[in-house]
């Protein structure tokens, strides 16, 4: 039976994979392969998915970005492929949606706002905040309330400055492929709730002109 969800997160200079059945078989990985990682992507995810099929997949789930230019087309090309090829759904999440579901869950209290902060180019920021809610069914949702965008470290630090609730502060330097795992339960929540997105409508965000002008 088709019940499994993989995640592929190459929106850094890693390569992040994850695969889970949600019913205790769950595994994850993530390598530094920088600039190889277009050349080694494909027999990677050959390698991870062992013993699992492609068969064996239900959905699939991508880090769209924001990101590298190059790191995050190739993840989003990736899985666009192997979507259509699979015939599969495409769920993809952003990278600090990702951050702020995987930081939630280390928190005394995963309700809190969290404003999430990934270095740009140009003295730039990408910035978001998430908060997660409580449906009536018990489960969690990410709720997005302020959407991400690109902007200066200074009108980005005044938004913050101005947030009436309490909120905690991530800013993300490395190891943002970490949060694979994050990425596939952010897609499985989204399943869970009969979402099955097209591959074609998966695409990256970049946030800003990859030429520094």
């Amino acid at each position: 039976m088709a019940d499994y969800g993989l995640a592929i997160h190459t929106a850094s200079a890693s390569l992040g994979l994850a695969i889970d059945n949600f019913a205790g078989d769950q595994r994850d990985r993530v390598w530094e392969l920088g600039r190889e990682t277009s050349n080694l992507l494909h027999q990677y995810l050959v390698d991870f998915l062992q013993p699992q099929t492609w068969n064996d997949l239900s959905f699939l789930a991508v880090a769209k970005g924001p990101g590298g230019f190059t790191g995050t087309r190739i993840g989003v090309v990736t899985a666009r492929t192997l979507a259509q090829q699979l015939e599969l759904p495409l769920f993809a999440i952003s990278t600090l949606a990702g951050v702020a579901w995987q930081t939630a869950k280390s928190l005394p209290d995963p309700t809190i706002a969290i404003a999430v902060e990934l270095p740009a180019q140009r003295e730039q920021v990408f910035g978001a905040i998430y908060q997660i809610e409580r449906t009536t069914s018990g489960s969690d949702q990410l709720i997005c309330r302020l959407p991400e965008t690109v902007l200066a470290i200074a009108t980005w630090q005044t938004q913050l400055a101005a947030w009436e609730t309490p909120y905690q502060s991530v800013i993300v330097e490395a190891g943002v492929a970490a949060s694979v795992t994050a990425i596939l339960e952010l897609a499985h929540l989204d399943w869970q709730q009969g979402q099955r997105p097209p591959w074609s409508d998966t695409l990256p965000y970049y946030g800003q002109h990859p030429v520094d002008r």
